[in-house]
């Protein structure tokens, strides 16, 4: 949603939110609605993928003109760990504990619950790091905190200077315009 703002287009109803497999089995679904109306799907690369353009090519083969089929190289936590600074000022953590170059990150998630384990905050360590024994990869609060972040245009999340470190988010961008100018 924040994307579509950002580069001047109007948010639709959001849909998919029932994880990757099944947004992948409704994709070509998506792609015929995206006949008649713009579409945007975003997934993650799969760990296993080496790049984004065979991933596309198998799951979204032939895509329709106003279909944006997006690929976050690793995950979208790349895109946000991609604005340094002022992710650094949100988790409370030095700057200098980010990565300069956030898609060549293996598991950019754990890298975010890591830089959480180390805020200074006590109530980020909180809600985004899981608590021992749980069991779970991300803590209570993690995916709201992370919205908290992306969505305080004022001092969170900077998509314009994340995409300057960030190949995939500067292309989906770009590619989000492209759809915007169509549509008007």
């Amino acid at each position: 949603m924040r994307l579509i703002a950002e580069v001047g287009g109007q948010p639709g109803p959001m849909y998919g939110k029932n994880g990757k497999p099944d947004l992948l089995r409704r994709v070509l679904g998506y792609n015929s609605a995206a006949v008649n109306s713009p579409w945007v799907v975003l997934v993650d690369l799969d760990h296993d993928a080496a790049c984004a353009p065979p991933f596309c090519e198998r799951w979204l083969p032939n895509p329709a003109r106003l279909m944006c089929f997006r690929v976050a190289v690793r995950e979208v936590e790349s895109w946000l760990l991609a604005d340094r600074e002022s992710l650094a000022r949100f988790l409370r953590v030095p700057v200098a504990r980010i990565p300069e170059i956030p898609e060549t990150v293996d598991d950019p998630k754990q890298c975010m619950v890591s830089l959480a384990r180390s805020s200074r905050q006590r109530r980020i360590r909180e809600d985004m790091v899981p608590r021992q024994g749980s069991g779970r990869v991300v803590g209570p609060a993690y995916t709201s905190r992370l919205i908290e972040f992306v969505t305080d245009v004022a001092s969170g999340w900077k998509p314009d200077i994340a995409a300057s470190r960030s190949e995939s988010l500067r292309r989906c961008l770009s590619r989000l315009r492209h759809l915007v100018e169509k549509g008007r």
